[in-house]
C-alpha cells in the first residue's frame, strides 16, 4: 500500500503545482525538489540545519521523504524530483534498461557498513544464511538491502526460489517482525537496531563489501536540472561536503542534527552514525570514487558490477555500457568545487 500511495503522490506532484515535471529543466524557475530517506547520513544534517536554504536563499526548496530507492526512481521517471539520496543498487537499476533514468551520480553520502544487515528473528530456527531455505525473509525490493540479500544468498549457495522473499518497507518490516510473521529481514538503520534487539545478525553489508559486493548511498541529480542549474548543484555538493566534515570533526553536533531528524537521542544517533563509513570530501574526487573531468572514477565500475549481478538475478533487462555509466558521474568542477 505504501508503494501505491507513493506512486499516486509522485504522479500528482508531477502533474501540478510547483512539482511540475518540467520545473527542473527551467533555468528561470528557481526551485529544488529533494528526495531524502530516513537513514543516518550527512544528508539529514543538511536538511536539519537548513544548509542548502542558507546557501541558496533565492531558491524555493522542498524536501520529501521516501521509504526506498525504488519509489525515488519512480519519482525521477515522473519528473517530480531534482536531487535525491538513494542507494547504489537502485541507481544501477535506474541507469539500466528498462528504466534508463536520465540522472547522474554527484555525491557519495556513505559506504554501507554495519548500518545494513541481515537479521534472523530469535526462535526462527535460522542460524546462518544457508538455513534460510524454506523461510520467509523481508526486504525493501530494489534497494541496497535487497541487492545485499541476493548477494548473501548467492555467496551461501542458496537459490532465491528456495525461500520466500517479501517486499516490505523498513517500518512494515518492524510490524511484521513483531507479529512473528517473518523469519529474517535485511534492512538498515534506524529500524535495524530494533530488529537486532530480538534477533541475530547473520551478515552485514560491511562483510559483503569485503567480499566484493559493496553498496553505497549516493546523491543523484536529474541531468536536466544539472544542465539548467549547475550553480545550484555546486551549492548542494558543497553543503553535503560540509556535513561530511561535521560528522568527522564534530560527531556530537552531527549526532544531534541526525537524531532530531530520526527522533532519536543524540547518543543513539551517534552510535548509528558510527556504523556507517563516511568519506572525506577530498576522497570523492579520487580515482576510487567519482574521479574528475576526463578521468571518471571506479564508482562507475561498481555500478556496472551491480547491474551485472542484477541482470544475473533477472532484475533488469540489460547491463549498461561502462562508458555510459561513466558519463552518468557528475564530476564537473571536481575537486575544486568542494573547497
Amino acid at each position: 500500500m505504501k508503494k501505491l500511495l507513493a506512486l499516486v503522490s509522485v504522479l500528482f506532484l508531477a502533474a501540478c503545482g510547483d512539482g511540475a515535471a518540467s520545473g527542473g529543466a527551467d533555468p528561470e524557475q528557481k526551485t529544488i525538489r529533494l528526495a531524502y530517506q530516513a537513514f543516518p547520513s550527512g544528508d539529514l544534517i543538511v536538511k536539519n540545519q537548513g544548509l542548502l536554504e542558507k546557501a541558496l536563499p533565492d531558491y524555493k526548496i522542498t524536501w520529501t521523504k521516501f521509504d526506498s530507492g525504488a519509489s525515488i526512481n519512480t519519482a525521477f521517471v515522473a519528473g517530480s524530483v531534482d536531487i535525491a539520496a538513494i542507494g547504489s543498487s537502485p541507481v544501477a537499476r535506474g541507469l539500466s534498461a528498462p528504466l534508463d533514468i536520465p540522472y547522474q551520480v554527484a555525491f557519495v553520502l556513505d559506504v554501507a557498513g554495519d548500518n545494513e544487515a541481515l537479521v534472523a528473528r530469535n526462535g526462527s530456527g535460522v542460524t546462518d544464511v544457508a538455513s534460510l531455505r524454506g523461510k520467509k525473509v523481508a526486504t525493501p525490493f530494489a534497494s541496497t538491502a535487497h541487492y545485499s540479500l541476493l548477494a548473501a544468498l548467492d555467496r551461501a549457495g542458496v537459490k532465491e526460489s528456495e525461500l520466500t522473499i517479501v517486499d516490505l518497507e523498513p517500518q512494515d518490516i518492524l510490524a511484521a517482525w513483531t507479529r512473528g510473521d517473518l523469519d529474517a529481514a535485511y534492512s538498515w538503520l534506524p529500524s535495524l537496531d530494533e530488529l537486532k534487539k530480538t534477533g541475530k545478525v547473520l551478515i552485514t553489508s560491511r562483510e559483503l563489501a569485503a567480499g566484493g559486493k559493496p553498496t553505497l548511498d549516493l546523491g543523484v541529480v536529474s541531468s536536466a536540472f544539472a544542465t539548467a542549474h549547475p550553480e545550484a548543484v555546486d551549492a548542494w555538493r558543497k553543503v553535503e561536503a560540509q556535513a561530511l566534515d561535521l560528522i568527522a570533526g564534530d560527531p556530537d553536533a552531527a549526532a544531534k542534527a541526525v537524531g532530531a531528524e530520526l527522533n532519536l537521542s543524540a547518543d543513539e544517533a551517534k552510535a548509528q552514525l558510527s556504523q556507517g563509513v563516511f568519506l572525506k570530501p577530498a576522497e570523492l574526487s579520487s580515482p576510487e570514487w567519482l574521479g574528475t573531468e576526463g578521468n571518471p572514477g571506479k564508482l562507475a565500475d561498481n555500478l556496472v558490477s551491480a547491474a551485472e549481478f542484477l541482470k544475473s538475478q533477472q532484475k533488469i533487462d540489460a547491463v549498461p555500457a561502462l562508458a555510459d555509466v561513466q558519463k552518468a558521474l557528475y564530476v564537473k568542477g571536481l575537486p575544486g568545487v568542494l573547497g
